[in-house]
């Protein structure tokens, strides 16, 4: 499922270069020589400097996505030798989140990176963190109060749906009268809204194309394929689907293949491995993907220890982090998914 009500902010991060990658260069913002700039990992130059102990706590990983965001904080602390994480066991039950942070707050840990399981309910108590000294890193699912947060980073779900409809305009611009369908997640989730709407906004660009039908899904894999099943039901021809959720989309392409339907292209949302190896494969209607980015927590930790060391973020004039951070939802088809295998989550 991935993120849920993200904020739009201030836009780091290209199709070619990881906002882990430039955060990893968290600095004291003296000048420095520039050298070769590494794929992943701390930048070569980041000396070690004041230990930071960080604590994270995060939702319940019942999917792919969430998994991925975990193992995307760990592996990151690791990297740094003054850095200790205290990760919490996550919980979608909003008492139990609150209890957990509560208890590394009375730990005095110097900064704390939180992806609520709900962010209205946890506002209070990223306000009882700040209120105590303790800045927070809001990761994602926002706070309702800019004073729960130091730093808010996180997707773009209206980017998402943009970029995904400007791939699938390009594809089909020269063709007469294209039909386009859209396989969505929860209705009832802000994020789902703002995914529709960026792609409904991207298609206004080519009147040649219509969006024919829209069915929402669950972001699971069985709700993926009942609902990609009455889709292909109702609508005999189209030239190309999109689906919002890569885990969803495993279903989706299960009745795809059950109803031995092709002839169009579909664009997938998150960055699973499993499609990133689907597109690579080439085989089939899968094309290319829509990033929702998990190393957005390994991002989370390269602030948080920014913030711990009283650094700025390298490649940036001013000597704090910055309040808010969108990352870019970049499109992955065969000629760049090599690049972003590695971060492919499962």
């Amino acid at each position: 499922m991935n993120g849920r009500t993200s904020r739009r902010g201030l836009l780091f991060g290209t199709a070619a270069v990881s906002a882990g990658a430039f955060l990893a260069a968290c600095t004291s913002n003296e000048p420095k020589d520039q050298g070769p700039a590494a794929d992943s990992g701390p930048a070569a130059d980041d000396k070690p400097g004041k230990h930071v102990t960080i604590g994270f706590a995060g939702p319940q990983a019942d999917h792919g996505w969430l998994n991925a965001i975990n193992d995307n904080a760990e592996n990151r602390a690791k990297k740094y030798s003054d850095v200790s994480l205290e990760i919490t066991e996550g919980s979608n039950d909003t008492a139990q989140q609150i209890g957990q942070i509560e208890t590394l707050i009375n730990k005095k840990v110097d900064v704390l990176v939180v992806l609520p399981a709900d962010g209205k309910a946890l506002t209070q108590v990223g306000l009882k963190a700040m209120r105590a000294g303790i800045p927070v890193i809001n990761l994602d699912r926002i706070f309702n109060s800019a004073q729960a947060y130091r730093c808010w980073i996180g997707g773009d779900n209206y980017g998402m749906g943009l970029n995904a409809g400007h791939y699938i305009g390009e594809k089909l611009k020269d063709k007469p009268d294209a039909k386009v369908v859209e396989l969505a997640g929860l209705d009832n989730l802000e994020l789902t809204k703002q995914r529709t709407q960026g792609f409904d906004d991207a298609l206004r660009n080519y009147p040649n194309i219509r969006k024919v039908a829209r069915q929402a899904a669950e972001f699971t894999v069985e709700t993926g394929q009942a609902k990609m099943a009455q889709l292909l039901q109702a609508q005999p021809d189209f030239d190309a689907l999109w689906n919002h959720d890569d885990d969803q989309g495993v279903g989706a392409l299960r009745a795809i293949e059950q109803a031995g339907r092709d002839g169009f292209l579909m664009v997938g949302g998150a960055g699973a491995l499993s499609a990133f190896q689907a597109i690579k494969k080439d085989d089939g209607v899968l094309k290319a993907t829509v990033l929702y980015p998990p190393t957005m927590a390994a991002s989370a930790i390269d602030l948080a220890r920014a913030l711990g060391q009283g650094k700025g973020v390298g490649g940036l004039a001013e000597f704090e982090i910055p309040a808010s951070i969108t990352l870019y939802s970049a499109v992955v088809d065969k000629d760049n998914v090599d690049q972003y295998m590695p971060t492919g989550f499962r």
